[in-house]
């Protein structure tokens, strides 16, 4: 009986030590893995960066290595004091795409596009929701409406229509802490009809 007695106290006691050594494995667990803002907008920046957004979003200058961000423009499209120059219509009829100098405009069949501002100001996404962005990035939706038209290449919406809603919401927060540029971006300009 004693034996019972000491063999049950002993399974109880070795039965609390487990569950409570869980429920501590279970709090440590959700502080790990508690989002904050910070983190949020680091990994955005990560993204961000690995992504491409500057290649064509960020306005550049010709510097000693080459392209060079311009940083106080980052981010803010293409730049709306800027003169495209002439298309030359004779590399379009056969077959060619051209980019501005600072990959901030694209010329192809489409017509003309222009990279829009992604940056916090009302001229970029700064009037923008969460959802709004994520429909613009994943179903390549212009201005983020769902009644729109397509983003315009070379934006590679096909490219982020799987991404996961918590990559979305960190693009989307690093964006928003970004320093606001004000640029309103023209509109695109549609193909001229072939002669």
């Amino acid at each position: 009986m004693t034996k019972k007695i000491i063999l049950l106290f002993l399974s109880g006691f070795f039965t609390m030590i487990l569950i409570q050594c869980q429920n501590q494995k279970k709090e440590h667990s959700n502080e790990s893995n508690a989002i904050t803002q910070d983190s949020l907008i680091k990994k955005g920046q990560y993204l961000v960066t690995t992504l491409g957004c500057n290649d064509c979003h960020s306005p550049k200058r010709m510097g000693a290595q080459g392209p060079e961000l311009i940083p106080e423009l980052m981010l803010s499209g293409f730049p709306a004091s800027n003169q495209l120059p002439p298309i030359p219509s004779e590399a379009l009829k056969n077959g060619w795409t051209l980019f501005y100098p600072d990959n901030t405009a694209t010329v192809g069949p489409w017509g003309v596009s222009f990279a829009g501002n992604i940056t916090p100001d009302e001229t970029g996404i700064g009037t923008w929701s969460l959802e709004q962005f994520k429909i613009a990035i994943t179903k390549g939706k212009f201005k983020g409406l769902e009644n729109n038209r397509p983003m315009l290449p070379p934006m590679p919406s096909q490219n982020y229509a799987q991404m996961t809603d918590e990559d979305v919401t960190a693009i989307y927060t690093y964006l928003k802490s970004v320093p606001p540029v004000k640029n309103v971006v023209p509109n695109n300009i549609p193909p001229s009809p072939t002669k």
